[in-house]
């Protein structure tokens, strides 16, 4: 049997619509990201799909789509173009699971991060020296919206005092009460990833670990297959581990769908290594999600 055509929304920015709720619609910036990265983003398709946007106006035959992210937004730009739209978790669902505090409470693997909700809680948080000393000699940290993408939403601060432009953005980012993500900013040398798809019966399958290129805003630049040597034993299991509990802790929650996990190996000032086998959850596709995942067929009902 054939594979039915599939119609797809690249809707890179689901983030801010999950962050602000309402009515959404994508800036002109947006839409000339997602039409730039469309070379990349081409991996996901199949022969015979079509790309409903970026690219409205197109005829669309596809009857079935699927999205980067089924926000409202998407799921109504789909019906719009007469696609039927799939099952798809409800707007809280994915908004929770894609917010920073949900990894979070999955566990974290560098000394002294956090989940603050006020300023007074991120000012004990950068006081906090003891945690500090275990990885940066200049005691910097890296403070994180909860719900941000392609480096968008993160904020370093290069001491335990804040200065004046440092306040007004913990004081914008505070302001939603939807809180902020701080950690220790350490030395990254490598980043990696591992892909999944978790069903709507809860079974999940995995793919291979894949080794990131990101620039120092924490962007995406590139994505390939780990090589056999890229990551250690060690690393490979726990990257492993922490990629199943995720899936299991998505599919409770009534998640279903693509997810990748993001992961880095990190150098202390000693010179030690360390590995952090879940830095960042996303719970939609991803640049890098069709290279991890292979030849993995979707499941058409998903």
């Amino acid at each position: 049997m054939s594979r039915e055509p599939i119609a797809w929304v690249f809707n890179l920015d689901a983030e801010d619509e999950l962050a602000r709720g309402g009515p959404h619609t994508p800036t002109k910036v947006m839409r000339d990201r997602a039409e730039s990265l469309l070379p990349q983003l081409r991996q996901l398709l199949r022969p015979g799909d079509e790309i409903v946007w970026p690219g409205e106006g197109q005829a669309v035959t596809a009857r079935r789509g699927r999205a980067w992210c089924p926000t409202k937004w998407a799921c109504d730009t789909l019906m719009r173009h007469g696609v039927n739209a799939q099952p798809v978790p409800s707007p809280e669902v994915l908004r929770r699971v894609n917010h920073r505090r949900f990894a979070h409470e999955l566990g974290q693997h560098l000394p002294g991060a956090r989940f603050v909700t006020t300023e007074d809680e991120l000012i004990a948080a950068l006081s906090d020296a003891d945690s500090l000393a275990l990885t940066s000699t200049e005691r910097n940290w890296l403070m994180k919206r909860p719900l941000g993408y392609a480096g968008r939403g993160r904020r370093k601060i290069a001491s335990a005092e804040m200065n004046a432009t440092d306040r007004v953005w913990v004081e914008a980012a505070l302001r939603t009460g939807d809180g902020l993500h701080i950690e220790p900013f350490v030395v990254r040398e490598l980043d990696c990833a591992l892909h999944g798809w978790v069903r709507r019966d809860g079974t999940f399958s995995l793919g291979k670990p894949t080794v990131n290129q990101i620039d120092a805003s924490g962007t995406w630049l590139s994505t390939e297959r780990a090589s056999e040597t890229a990551l250690s034993v060690l690393e490979r299991t726990e990257l492993s581990a922490a990629a199943t509990e995720t899936a299991q802790a998505l599919a409770v929650t009534g998640y279903y769908g693509p997810f990748g996990l993001d992961a880095f190996r990190w150098r202390a000032p000693d010179g030690s290594h360390h590995f952090q086998p879940r830095c960042e959850l996303n719970a939609r596709f991803s640049m890098g999600w069709a290279i991890g995942m292979g030849d993995f067929e979707i499941p058409p009902h998903d």
